[in-house]
């Protein structure tokens, strides 16, 4: 059983998908007019590892992520370099694109953009308007906040706790201060036909029409930012429910957020780390870590420590998968076919397979996961240090590691042995059996001239 926090109703709740078998995710992306920073990528490494826990399972998981191609920061930048804005959006999908492959997650099986969907994001304006939640006022749309009871269901917040203190500019055009705008007319930048004149749509709507038309209905998981809750993911559900009356998903999962010094990570105020610096200067695996070993619904702090020690945890989990391949392959079983639902023999590791498995599937707690990870290396150690080795012992150990760090999205690869090498190996294990160390020694400075990591 799969338990996950659900920020909808603040509690603990029992996963059920719409269709047995089946998850279907949508988690807001990026509004694309500069480089991720390790903020940013923390939704993208957690709900990757969601999505990779979920097939693990044995689910048919449709995951789906967009790209906010338009906006104003997108239309200020080309205005500033004298560009078109699809020259600003693609440049910076592209970037974005490398650093998800940077960051090893899976292809999400669409990144919808907004600019794709403009016929969509029209009608779904005009169906508001149609249903009296929206009104148009010259040339402008306004979601009609008032309209919706539950307005502010997910963060809480309510109409009149924000008329009363949220202090907004006062437009004159609106019903209410604080209704937000669905359609907008402007003479800068971009712009599309519609019903009400020229102009381009408000940042609230553009998700919701995009899991509308792609999922057509409810929705199992929508995930993002903490920040994210009030008002775009409060405007999303009030939206839908407008439309379709009900509130897009069952369950709502938000993650902390990442600060830099104490300090929230912000491009505009300009106290941040870019991923890609990051992935320059350490591995992978090792940036997955630092993101996983701190629940996802805490804040992270981000400190040099946290490199260090995501750092050391990797070696501690990178020496033993080494030599375990290596004892396995130079004795030809290696057999790593690596598939999930193997079963496995070995009661040490089989408990182990389990305690991992509960760990994630109690509100996917990566932390204590990882823990199950450094059991399944500690057995391996064990193993190697035995007497008369146990190849299925190790066997399984091995691809219940593999298994696991596969839903972590972290990957060692380790260059097989050519038999040339192999041979090598072997006759350095021989000359220190027979305690030839003279022998020993020159084989071994030989394996270290060609790069075999033992």
């Amino acid at each position: 059983m799969i338990k996950i926090y659900n920020s909808l109703t603040n509690k603990i709740e029992e996963f059920k998908p719409i269709k047995e078998g089946e998850v279907s995710m949508y988690v807001c992306g990026p509004t694309v007019y500069n480089n991720l920073h390790i903020g940013n990528s923390r939704p993208v490494i957690f709900f990757d590892t969601v999505a990779r826990f979920f097939k693990y399972l044995g689910y048919k998981v449709t995951y789906v992520s967009n790209f906010t191609d338009i906006d104003d920061k997108i239309i200020n930048k080309a205005i500033k370099e004298n560009v078109t804005e699809t020259e600003i959006s693609e440049r910076y999908i592209k970037v974005i694109l490398n650093l998800y492959k940077r960051l090893n997650c899976l292809p999400h099986d669409l990144n919808p953009r907004v600019t794709e969907n403009m016929d969509n994001i029209i009608n779904f304006i005009n169906k508001m308007v149609e249903n009296g939640g929206a009104y148009a006022v010259d040339g402008d749309v306004y979601f009609d906040v008032a309209k919706i009871n539950e307005y502010g269901v997910l963060s809480g917040q309510t109409v009149e706790n924000l008329l009363n203190g949220v202090r907004i500019e006062n437009n004159e055009k609106k019903h209410n201060s604080i209704d937000f705008t669905l359609w907008k007319k402007t003479e800068n930048g971009i712009k599309w036909d519609s019903p009400w004149g020229e102009g381009r749509p408000g940042w609230h709507t553009e998700c919701v029409v995009m899991i509308d038309s792609i999922f057509n209905g409810m929705i199992d998981i929508h995930g993002g930012g903490n920040d994210l809750k009030f008002p775009h993911h409060d405007n999303e559900i009030a939206q839908s429910i407008c439309v379709h009356n009900h509130k897009i998903a069952n369950y709502w999962i938000h993650n902390g957020r990442v600060d830099l010094g104490g300090e929230k990570m912000s491009k505009s105020l300009g106290n941040v780390l870019w991923a890609d610096e990051m992935l320059d200067r350490i591995p992978t695996p090792v940036y997955r870590l630092m993101m996983l070993n701190v629940p996802y619904r805490q804040l992270l702090n981000y400190k040099e420590e946290l490199v260090a020690q995501s750092t050391n945890d990797f070696e501690k989990i990178k020496r033993p998968y080494v030599s375990c391949y290596r004892k396995l392959e130079l004795a030809d079983k290696l057999f790593l076919d690596c598939d999930f639902y193997t079963e496995f023999k070995i009661e040490e590791v089989k408990n182990v397979i389990e305690e991992f498995k509960e760990y994630m599937s109690n509100d996917f707690n990566t932390a204590n996961a990882i823990t199950a990870i450094f059991k399944v290396t500690k057995l391996i150690n064990n193993y190697l240090r035995e007497r008369v080795i146990r190849f299925d012992a190790l066997l399984e150990s091995l691809k219940a590691l593999k298994s696991m760090l596969w839903v972590l999205g972290i990957n060692i690869e380790v260059l097989p042995l050519s038999q040339e090498d192999k041979d090598l190996v072997n006759s350095w294990n021989q000359a220190k059996a027979v305690k030839d160390f003279e022998t020993a020694d020159k084989l071994r400075m030989e394996i270290t001239n060609r790069n075999i990591v033992l």
